[in-house]
């Protein structure tokens, strides 16, 4: 599964794994020594992360139902939490300084190629 910007064409992540139990939600990337620059997590259903027992920083993209950006957390440490959003649905982890990288802002509309 891909991750894409709608109105760059900019791919996001090449390998996304999708967290959609609550088993898989809760673990998330715990105790992974990294996320390599082509990777990043999906929680689905999911409108608040944290990052306990992480071993280093990402990016947190907040997506609503039609995957547009609702909120965005850049360079996240370990041993934080984030507060839920009500408008978001679900959540894509990244390697920290995707969001500068890419020029991600609110509202900007992702796509998803599986």
């Amino acid at each position: 599964m891909k991750f894409y910007h709608h109105a760059t064409g900019q791919c996001l992540a090449e390998e996304v794994a999708l967290a959609n139990t609550f088993y898989t939600r809760l673990r998330g990337l715990m105790f992974r020594r990294r996320l390599a620059p082509t990777e990043a997590l999906w929680l689905r259903p999911c409108n608040g992360v944290h990052t306990f027992w992480m071993l280093f920083a990402i990016d947190v993209l907040f997506l609503d139902r039609e995957l547009r950006i609702v909120k965005l957390v850049e360079n996240m440490r370990p041993f934080r939490v984030t507060a839920p959003h009500r408008a978001a649905r679900s959540v894509l982890e990244l390697p920290a300084h995707t969001i500068a990288r890419a020029g991600l802002k609110l509202g900007d509309q992702l796509a998803v190629e599986r």
